[in-house]
């Protein structure tokens, strides 16, 4: 009974008011609801692409020239292949565009002799190591002879021997000649007529030299010890030129002039 005592009666206005308070709570609820279904319908999924900048499309001629020095097996030259490419190409801007952006990749476009070609990073060659016959080094007499030639080119066998102050065998020219490294080019205009050598690509190629003129000059071979610091006064070292044109004093070859073949066959040699 006491208990029932302390309950009290609740006005009917009071229960009228709280019950439309809790109706209005719940219309509220409802109408925020469907504004968030409403905002979440309406926006755009998101996707991976969106706020990355899309890659502009590379230049047809670009992929062209790519794809011909990858497939071409021997170096190629500015003239072969602009003759591919349309003739509003610059070709000398696209190549140097190419070299950058293949710089930092496993493989790099280089320049030998005037001539494009793709290679081997040079910093990644230990990574590719192969078996092969390790062939016998260049005697002393052969790398003298070498290091004549591509330095006083064209010369003769006499005009080596007068600068080495020796006379050698027949064989060091042999030897070079079969490395492919030097190459005989024409005839001294002298009495005899003797053959004048020269360098090759292959002999370019192989000590990695863009061009002749690439090669040591006087101060970077005393620096690494290969020539004697008290030197004759007016000692100096040639500048080698990578002009193949055969020069006043030469004749071309002729079919026959050497028993190994070397000479051009006849429709190639110049009048």
């Amino acid at each position: 009974m006491a208990a029932l005592a302390e309950r009290r009666i609740i006005p009917h206005d009071e229960l009228k008011a709280r019950a439309q308070e809790k109706s209005e709570g719940r219309a509220e609820a409802r109408s925020e609801g469907r504004s968030d279904e409403m905002s979440e319908d309406n926006s755009e999924p998101e996707t991976a692409e969106q706020g990355e900048p899309r890659a502009e499309p590379r230049p047809e001629h670009m992929r062209l020239l790519e794809a011909l020095l990858f497939a071409a097996a021997v170096p190629l030259d500015e003239k072969t292949l602009g003759a591919r490419l349309p003739e509003d190409v610059d070709l000398k801007a696209s190549l140097y565009a190419l070299q950058a952006e293949y710089s930092t990749r496993g493989v790099n476009l280089v320049r030998v002799n005037a001539k494009w070609t793709f290679r081997t990073a040079g910093d990644l060659s230990w990574l590719l190591p192969k078996e092969a016959v390790v062939p016998k080094k260049l005697s002393r007499a052969a790398v003298e002879t070498l290091a004549v030639i591509a330095y006083h080119q064209p010369v003769t066998r006499a005009e080596v021997e007068e600068i080495r102050g020796v006379v050698m065998s027949r064989g060091t020219f042999d030897v070079l000649m079969e490395t492919g490294w030097i190459k005989p080019r024409g005839r001294r205009k002298v009495p005899g007529r003797p053959i004048t050598y020269g360098t090759t690509e292959e002999f370019l190629s192989h000590f990695g030299l863009e061009q002749l003129a690439d090669l040591p000059g006087l101060e970077e071979l005393k620096g690494s010890g290969l020539l004697d610091n008290r030197l004759p006064p007016g000692f100096a070292v040639p500048m080698p030129s990578d002009d193949p044109t055969l020069r006043d004093d030469e004749d071309p070859l002729e079919p026959g002039d050497l028993d190994l073949g070397l000479a051009p066959p006849p429709e190639r040699i110049e009048e």
